[in-house]
């Protein structure tokens, strides 16, 4: 079994960018109707990341209900990724020293997707 975050957003289109220039990767357009993209996958390093625009999946409540945990690779990936979701967004748990010698902080970005953001020392 895999488990792939699915994150609903208004503006699908726009937001979804915003995504590819935190994370890399590449967009994958799965369903538009008109110039609205309802449904599309986000490709990074071997994971996906599912969104689709509130017009498709009709949300009744946006929040915290669902954080996406993320194992960083290099600490300096770390950093950047932590800053760039930061920009705009709310820090929950600033970046810190983890008990199990690496970084945690834990992120709400702009669209309010909260994030656990970690990297562990070789």
């Amino acid at each position: 079994m895999i488990a792939t975050p699915f994150i609903v957003l208004e503006n699908c289109k726009e937001e979804i960018e915003f995504y590819r220039h935190v994370f890399g990767g590449e967009i994958e357009i799965l369903r538009k109707q008109g110039e609205v993209v309802l449904n599309a996958d986000l490709h990074v390093k071997g994971a996906t990341l599912k969104f689709a625009d509130t017009a498709a999946a009709k949300p009744e409540l946006k929040g915290d209900f669902v954080r996406i945990f993320l194992r960083i690779e290099t600490e300096e990936e770390f950093r950047s990724i932590y800053e760039a979701l930061a920009t705009g967004g709310t820090i929950k748990a600033e970046a810190y020293e983890a008990p199990f010698n690496g970084l945690l902080a834990i992120v709400s970005d702009r669209n309010g997707v909260c994030w656990v953001l970690s990297y562990y020392r070789a």
